[in-house]
């Protein structure tokens, strides 16, 4: 019966880190010890403010349809939440409050994308948007990057891709999976080059921007150079800061041509996000992002605890990253070479050995683009990573 599904359907495949964490779960319910740094999800509950308006929502009878695009005082939250920590104006008809980040990707790829066109991406990339690109049957051009910059592109490189089938530039700021932040100048950089194709988009998304380390602890939307703000959709949303994954709000700003686009596409798929989960939203985008400044600390604790550790792991290369909870080591000196008796040829190789040997999930780096690389997520415990790496160092060294 397969034969009967879609192009679509057939041309895309399931998510990577997805799939490893439901292999860590189900190793997890059959007694093993398993310490899943494979998957992006915040240990921490969210901040009491939250859940104490989604308490009042359900109290005040907020358990119906909303508009599409979300509740209009939640859109005006957002909007001062953009001008307050990103300089963007954007009013409240330029937003489209979605069911997840993902959900608002899907919108504006669905909205902007025919056949065939091109979309460039930084690689290493989110997992997602290569297919993500795919199911709208359009074609995914990787930019290269390297460690030795950072995972950054180069300015000139993007000019190097662009064509006259050239719709879309994806990317995200700070990276998933490799904590890399460009920095005002570096943005300034490249803004220089888009600037110079008004017909290209850009779809900057910024879910990882509390999520920062350096001292002067903010980063910067490309939405805010003016030279390029009408070419700009800014994506947003809770999971990460406020460790709401399965609250499941994302959010754009976006021009109007492309949020009307978006909130007519969403209104034939799910209609309006949660309407409990949207109140919360409010209570959250409202606060100060001094507010959850102590997740963002033991984040920056437990990425020095990894940097420290991984330090006295042989074969492993690796950069220091500036925001997210992720760090992307090179792997590849282990290619080729027999660990627990097993020759390791790739990324996913290397990945399935950690889960099935010593019980640590990661996601190996092919499903970001790059095959040479790892992914770890450090958004657990500092006793499950210090756990997991002890083990690590003991296979490998």
């Amino acid at each position: 019966m397969e034969n009967r599904l879609s192009y679509r359907s057939k041309n895309i495949s399931y998510s990577h880190t997805i799939a490893m964490s439901s292999q860590a779960r189900k190793l997890k319910n059959k007694g093993y010890d398993i310490v899943n740094l494979s998957i992006g999800e915040p240990d921490f509950l969210p901040p009491k403010f939250v859940l104490d308006a989604a308490k009042k929502a359900i109290d005040d009878g907020h358990h119906y349809y909303t508009p599409v695009s979300g509740y209009y005082d939640l859109k005006e939250t957002i909007c001062k939440k953009f001008y307050r920590d990103n300089r963007i104006k954007y009013n409240p008809s330029q937003i489209v409050v979605s069911t997840g980040a993902k959900q608002s990707i899907m919108n504006v790829l669905f909205s902007l994308l025919d056949k065939n066109d091109e979309v460039l991406i930084p690689s290493p990339y989110w997992v997602s948007y290569l297919q993500m690109i795919k199911l709208c049957e359009s074609k995914p051009i990787i930019i290269p990057t390297q460690i030795e910059n950072n995972f950054k592109i180069y300015p000139k490189q993007i000019e190097e891709y662009i064509t006259p089938k050239t719709k879309l530039f994806i990317f995200n700021n700070p990276c998933n999976p490799t904590g890399s932040v460009y920095s005002y100048n570096e943005l300034k950089q490249l803004v220089n080059i888009l600037k110079k194709y008004p017909k290209l988009l850009i779809l900057s998304d910024e879910i990882y921007e509390y999520i920062y380390y350096l001292k002067n602890n903010s980063t910067t939307s490309i939405a805010s150079f003016s030279e390029i703000y009408h070419q700009v959709i800014t994506l947003n949303g809770l999971s990460k800061a406020f460790s709401m994954t399965g609250w499941r709000i994302g959010y754009i700003g976006a021009p109007n041509w492309i949020a009307k686009s978006c909130e007519k596409i969403q209104g034939q798929i799910t209609s309006c996000p949660n309407s409990i989960a949207q109140r919360a939203a409010i209570a959250a985008l409202n606060s100060s992002p001094l507010n959850i400044n102590y997740m963002i600390k033991s984040f920056e604790n437990r990425r020095n605890i990894v940097l420290d550790m991984m330090k006295d792991i042989d074969g492993f290369q690796f950069n220091k990253p500036d925001g997210t909870f992720y760090i992307f080591p090179k792997i590849s000196n282990f290619f080729g070479k027999k660990l627990k008796g097993k020759v390791i040829k790739n990324s996913y190789e290397f990945s399935e050995l950690l889960l099935n040997k010593i019980y640590v999930s990661t996601v190996g780096g092919f499903a970001f683009g790059n095959d040479q690389y790892l992914r770890i997520s450090y958004a657990s415990s500092e006793k499950n990573i210090i756990k997991a790496f002890k083990r690590l160092k003991k296979l490998v060294n």
